[in-house]
């Protein structure tokens, strides 16, 4: 079993309200020291298969589902699952 996180980000051109509006939180919350934030998420998945399958198919996996490839980015990692 093989453990996958990915990354998912939004492009760099693009505007993150939710970033914008957590450095202003946290600013005001008196942590000055926070010049931006940018929201993401963690997709974790679980697979079976040889390394360079996985690699592929987590590939394809982002490309036709898990990211909107107009406004968002993505990296991944792969890993083993500790205890299976």
């Amino acid at each position: 079993m093989t453990k996958v996180n990915v990354y998912v980000t939004l492009r760099e051109s693009v505007v993150d309200p939710q970033g914008i509006a957590t450095k202003e939180a946290l600013q005001t919350l008196g942590f000055n020291e926070v010049e931006n934030a940018r929201i993401g998420k963690v997709i974790e998945l679980e697979l079976n298969g040889s390394a360079s399958d996985i690699d592929a198919r987590v590939k394809e996996m982002c490309d036709k589902l898990l990211i909107n490839k107009v406004i968002e980015d993505y990296r991944y990692e792969i890993g083993e699952v500790a205890g299976k």
